[in-house]
């Protein structure tokens, strides 16, 4: 494919790609992939934390997408419909290991958010230790209280498209997350009293 057939793909809308894509068009599809696979394989890490089954379950959901694709209904965004399928294959792999995978270290993401959690300005290493703490403490949770966590505070999905992505309502998210959140809290409160 040329440069310039490259730079016109990535201002194709996505849903022009989804349906060049129910008709079989690979470019197409190669184009939805690249859009997303960033923000799929994040999202499966927050779950496996472990790069080589994080690479494994965004291959197959990649791969159950495109296999399902035609069956696509649009009902929500293609954005929303892959990233159902993410979360689902996370959550049957961790069901089914038993356990989570060791701990893979801390994500500048929970590092931001623990700093916000720091009311004055601290050294680094200080939100370092409380980013760890924080990734130790969201591992912890529920399944059901972490899917939420990880797509509305991680992700920055609307409650909306977080109840569309894990198939419960929007109301069963907000409470999942105020729990998730209140139990952060009790696990944290030690560090953010210093």
């Amino acid at each position: 494919m040329s440069n310039r057939m490259k730079l016109l793909m990535t201002d194709v809308k996505e849903e022009v790609l989804v349906e060049q894509a129910q008709q079989g068009d690979l470019e197409a599809y190669a184009e939805l992939v690249k859009r997303y696979r960033e923000r799929i394989y994040r999202t499966i890490y927050r779950y496996t934390r472990n790069h080589n089954d994080t690479d494994d379950l965004a291959q197959e959901t990649f791969l159950q997408a495109f296999r399902a694709i035609k069956s696509f209904r649009k009902k929500s965004g293609f954005y929303t419909w892959i990233f159902r399928i993410a979360v689902n294959r996370s959550l049957n792999f961790v069901k089914k290991a038993g356990r989570e995978k060791e701990k893979a270290g801390c994500e500048e993401k929970m590092e931001n958010i623990a700093a916000t959690f720091l009311h004055s300005p601290e050294p680094v290493s200080m939100a370092k230790e409380l980013g760890e703490r924080l990734n130790e403490a969201v591992d912890s949770l529920p399944l059901a209280y972490k899917s939420s966590f990880i797509l509305v505070v991680l992700q920055g999905m609307t409650h909306s498209q977080a109840a569309q992505v894990l198939r419960c309502p929007e109301n069963t998210v907000s409470w999942r997350l105020h729990k998730a959140r209140k139990i952060l809290q009790a696990k944290l409160s030690p560090y953010l009293e210093r």
